[in-house]
């Protein structure tokens, strides 16, 4: 069993954003993650896309050095977390000349896919 994990840190879109698309793709295989993230229409699909890249990548070079065969596509995403980040806060004006706080709002995301190692075919005897 191979298992990868990858992390984005302060991204600047809300948790509550990004936890709407991150709930569609947990517990899915990375082909099938792949290809919801490809057709969301929401702003943080893009960089999940990238992160989802990441950890695909990280699965293959752990691979590589344990020297085993994976098949990536068909590794399932068991853990994905959305955290929230800083908050970096400015003012806006507002009617009757006051100041409004605004609050911007960052996320940290934590991806693990875990996935079997295949076994190499035998050669055959003649």
């Amino acid at each position: 069993m191979i298992t990868a994990e990858a992390h984005l840190r302060h991204l600047q879109i809300a948790p509550r954003k990004v936890r709407l698309v991150v709930d569609l793709i947990r517990g899915c295989k990375v082909a099938e993650a792949r290809d919801i993230l490809n057709f969301t229409l929401k702003r943080s699909g893009e960089p999940l896309v990238k992160l989802l890249q990441s950890v695909v990548a990280n699965a293959e070079e752990k691979a590589r050095q344990k020297k085993v065969r994976i098949d990536t596509d068909e590794m399932q995403i068991t853990e994905v977390r959305v955290d929230p980040g800083r908050i970096v806060r400015s003012y806006q004006s507002a009617p009757r000349g006051r100041a409004v706080r605004v609050r911007h709002r960052h996320s940290h995301i934590h991806i693990v896919i875990a996935g079997e190692e295949r076994k190499p075919t035998p050669a055959k005897k003649k």
